[in-house]
């Protein structure tokens, strides 16, 4: 026998309904589409906290409570830890000849070129703080009065270019050992005159090749690159690379960063 037919002004309810369900999702998915796109810019600009990763992250503010900050906020200490796990305090950055070095050397900072501080040698003096013996200033005359070395090293940045310079200086290992700093400390922080400030776990402030900058070439640093005091760390990224250092101090207090209070990793190394 045959099913009576539906009269033709009687709608189907099944085929209503899935014909209203795509338009209720339309108007759900168009009332949270701002913080969807907020979600998936997000996760895509901050896609470099995979493990190793050093791309540039957003500017997005990652301390501002909400659970996609706290989850990325967490995976990126946990990079932290995991990249000072692998980092080998014996392992050298590639060095280079005289006739690669790149001329001319880039100006790079968080601001114009022509903000750049003007500082007075001559009244310098770099204040020595935290978990140190010694908390006397330095001047130039005293830096430079301890051991000198030289480096011609790849500068590396954030934003995707590199550059070669000739840096030359006291080897930070010096300096902390001539302060009497506590070297099983974990961290060395850094204020700068230009209002810039960094940090460095232990291990590589203590690396061979992380050096108290004064000199770029044969001449004193140029303002542009730092003067009076520069940081060069060949096994980080430009951005822990310090300039016109003003102040230096050891702790187990972890200090942040200019940028990576702002997102960035902190560890950003090898």
């Amino acid at each position: 026998m045959s099913q009576p037919r539906k009269p033709m002004d009687t709608p189907d309810t099944d085929a209503r309904d899935s014909r209203a369900q795509p338009l209720r999702e339309r108007i759900v998915l168009a009332d949270h589409k701002p913080q969807l796109e907020r979600v998936q810019r997000r996760l895509f600009l901050r896609s470099s906290l995979s493990l190793g990763a050093l791309a540039m992250l957003s500017g997005c503010n990652m301390q501002d409570g909400d659970s996609v900050d706290k989850v990325l906020w967490a995976m990126s200490r946990w990079n932290d830890r995991v990249q000072g796990w692998l980092f080998n305090p014996n392992r050298l950055a590639p060095t280079y000849a005289a006739s690669q070095i790149t001329k001319p050397f880039p100006f790079n900072a968080f601001y114009p070129e022509y903000n750049v501080p003007e500082i007075d040698g001559s009244d310098y003096a770099l204040e020595v703080s935290g978990l140190v013996a010694d908390k006397t200033d330095w001047n130039l005359a005293r830096l430079r009065s301890l051991p000198q070395t030289s480096q011609i090293t790849r500068h590396i940045c954030i934003e995707g270019w590199s550059a070669i310079g000739e840096w030359r200086g006291v080897p930070f290992h010096t300096f902390l050992k001539r302060i009497g700093a506590d070297t099983s400390a974990r961290y060395v922080g850094f204020k700068c005159a230009d209002h810039y400030y960094t940090s460095l776990d232990m291990a590589t402030a203590l690396h061979p090749q992380t050096l108290l900058t004064l000199d770029f070439g044969s001449e004193p640093l140029p303002p542009k690159y730092g003067y009076p005091l520069k940081l060069r760390v060949p096994t980080k990224l430009g951005f822990k690379n310090p300039k016109h250092i003003a102040a230096i101090f050891v702790t187990n207090d972890y200090p942040g960063g200019y940028w990576e209070d702002q997102g960035y990793n902190w560890f950003s190394g090898s």
